[in-house]
């Protein structure tokens, strides 16, 4: 039994544990026994398994609320800033 990215248009669909020998067919979809860079969302290339980390965005104004909140609880910027990075 090994892990196996279902690919669909060159994107990982999912991972499934199979043995590689039974039949087993995805419609629009091909198995390819997965490394250890295969992710669900990835990519695959026709030889290698790529993923990039999708940015998550940090909203600029929860960070200024946040520093407002800390700033009134009377800690300093510099204080701010070494704990928080912000």
């Amino acid at each position: 039994m090994a892990n196996y990215a279902v690919v669909k248009n060159g994107v990982v669909e999912n991972v499934i544990v199979w043995d590689g020998q039974s039949d087993l067919s995805i419609d629009g979809s091909e198995l390819i026994e997965a490394t250890e860079t295969t992710r669900r969302g990835g990519s695959w290339d026709g030889n290698v398994f790529t993923f990039v980390e999708p940015d998550v965005p940090v909203e600029v104004s929860f960070k200024a609320n946040a520093k407002s909140k800390l700033t009134a609880l009377g800690l300093s910027e510099d204080e701010i800033s070494a704990a928080f990075g912000i």
